[in-house]
């Protein structure tokens, strides 16, 4: 199994999307935005190192998560061994959201993002923007970010828009 970079995992989060999800906050972000939520996060050799199966054997053990929730630092940093963690998590039937600091755009552009964006189910895109912010939004920190159904964006080639 491979290992990931992690800053932290929340084993039960109620913020980080519908339901009760496990919250993995991947270390390492080259963005570097104004207003991050998370810049102990930015360190590429901060956190620790862990193993995927780690990370499934605490979904295993808990019959009250509904998804996995993937943030940062930046996941699309380490986009490798989150696609093979994916592709584990789809496989036990959870669903799997992420934010990104790179819009979706951006993200399928890039050949090895966009492995990993393949494999996520919904996407909050987009820098914070500290004048953009606002504290009334859904999963977002400023206006300018959008959830994004991954899957239909990519059938449809163009962006679908959950409303929330």
């Amino acid at each position: 199994m491979p290992s990931l970079r992690v800053a932290n995992i929340i084993e039960e989060s109620f913020v980080d999307g519908p339901g009760i999800r496990l919250a993995i906050f991947v270390q390492g972000c080259h963005r570097r935005c104004t207003g991050c939520q998370n810049p102990t996060a930015q360190d590429f050799a901060g956190g620790k190192l862990i193993d995927t199966s780690e990370i499934i054997s605490m979904l295993k053990r808990n019959p009250l998560i509904d998804g996995v929730t993937l943030s940062g630092g930046e996941p699309f940093e380490q986009p490798d061994a989150l696609a093979d963690l994916c592709d584990d998590v789809h496989k036990l039937g959870y669903n799997i959201m992420a934010w990104s600091g790179y819009t979706f755009e951006q993200l399928a552009a890039d050949k090895g993002k966009r492995k990993l964006l393949e494999r996520i189910d919904v996407l909050i895109d987009g820098e914070l923007k500290e004048e953009l912010k606002s504290l009334n939004l859904l999963w977002r920190g400023s206006q300018n970010q959008r959830i994004i159904d991954v899957k239909n964006s990519i059938r449809e080639n163009l962006i679908v828009e959950l409303n929330a």
